[in-house]
């Protein structure tokens, strides 16, 4: 037997990893001096983290340690279980060094356990994309070997595109240059980003204004879309909800008898993305 695990930053809804049976890793992020793990929107207050960032906040994210990575695996190892986490994007955080100097400890103490994990190569509602397909195939009675295959199937298939309001909070992270920023946030420009096949983001088209951007988001849902009478469409919002709404009710006009589900970005990822950001994730037949 074992039990299967996720983290926060899948973004899955708390009612969701519930309903899952999901054992999930808590991500912190901080605001000011203290320091928060997202709980899946079960207490969060979106709008009051997001105002505090248009006022000015600067939150931040950091790492796991080995040490938490220990409290979360070992009780399942002690009484008998495998483990099987899937993960967000690894290109994306330095805290799987420390997730595998954690496991590489309990195998030595733990050698007949099994401790598996899969890069679902993507973030938020993408690796909940993968996430809750994941679990349910689980929930199915997949072996970890059966699991395994099903999800190097689903990963490459797996599409998250995004825009955001404002490149300030990219240019933070690195994403774009200073230059880019101070131009773009002028003229109205947005970015628009997806995550490649090494779960890196990439910048793979411009737009001159939202309308322009979603349209745009639309049009690879058009182009690249697969299966969606069978998988569900993830649109994720950071403090843009009606804007959001809109999107939502435009894709089921022009894509009959779709299931969406529309969900509010947590502030891990929030933080680095910012306000304004829309995300459309779907089964594709290619990323």
């Amino acid at each position: 037997m074992y039990q299967l695990f996720c983290d926060s930053n899948c973004e899955l809804w708390h009612t969701t990893v519930k309903e899952l049976g999901l054992n999930l890793i808590r991500m912190p992020y901080t605001v000011g001096d203290k320091e928060y793990f997202y709980d899946m929107g079960e207490n969060t207050d979106f709008k009051k983290f997001f105002d505090d960032m248009r006022g000015g906040a600067t939150p931040k994210t950091s790492a796991l340690n080995e040490f938490a990575y220990l409290e979360y695996f070992e009780p399942v190892l002690a009484r008998g279980e495998d483990i099987y986490y899937i993960t967000f994007s690894h290109k994306m955080s330095g805290t799987f060094d420390a997730m595998k100097s954690a496991i590489a400890k309990l195998k030595e103490k733990y050698p007949e356990r099994q401790i598996r994990y899969k890069d679902s190569k993507t973030i938020s509602l993408g690796s909940g994309f993968v996430t809750y397909y994941g679990a349910l195939k689980y929930k199915s009675g997949a072996t970890m070997d059966e699991l395994d295959a099903y999800l190097d199937e689903l990963i490459p298939h797996t599409a998250t595109y995004f825009v955001v309001e404002d490149l300030t909070y990219l240019y933070r992270g690195g994403r774009v240059s200073g230059v880019s920023k101070v131009v773009g946030n002028m003229l109205g420009i947005k970015p628009i980003l997806y995550f490649d096949e090494e779960g890196k983001i990439i910048n793979i088209a411009k737009a001159r204004g939202f309308k322009k951007a979603l349209a745009a988001l639309k049009d690879y849902l058009r182009q690249k879309g697969s299966e969606l009478d069978k998988y569900k469409i993830m649109v994720l919002q950071a403090d843009c909800e009606d804007v959001a709404k809109e999107f939502v009710e435009s894709l089921k006009q022009e894509f009959d008898g779709i299931d969406v589900v529309l969900q509010p970005v947590g502030p891990v990822i929030g933080a680095h993305c910012g306000p304004g950001t829309i995300g459309l994730i779907f089964h594709a037949t290619e990323r």
